[in-house]
């Protein structure tokens, strides 16, 4: 009862009912954490992707060259600079770039 503290009407008062409440609760939560995980790598990608093609790269061929000049950044590094700093983004785009050649 503790766990349905401040849920709505009777599932929050009515032991049956809270409790089937906090064990649906309790599944979302666990299967949205890995969900988080997803929708962010999600976002990450798009913002790189965004941030490459304004460099003249597509967002395959970025993490194609950057992997060969064995730049060690991950997507959330690499979103957080495309968003953050325009000219360090750039500047690693065009090592990506004359990777590919």
């Amino acid at each position: 009862m503790k766990s349905a503290k401040g849920f709505f009407g009777a599932r929050g008062r009515l032991h049956r009912l809270a409790k089937e409440s906090v064990n649906r609760a309790m599944a979302f939560a666990y299967r949205d954490r890995k969900v988080r995980k997803r929708e962010f790598r999600k976002l990450w990608i798009v913002r790189i992707n965004a941030a490459a093609r304004a460099n003249g790269l597509s967002y395959s061929a970025l993490m194609s060259g950057i992997k060969k000049a064995d730049i060690a950044l991950d997507r959330k590094v690499l979103a957080d600079l495309a968003v953050n700093d325009e000219a360090a983004f750039a500047h690693i785009a065009s090592i990506a770039k004359s990777g590919q050649a």
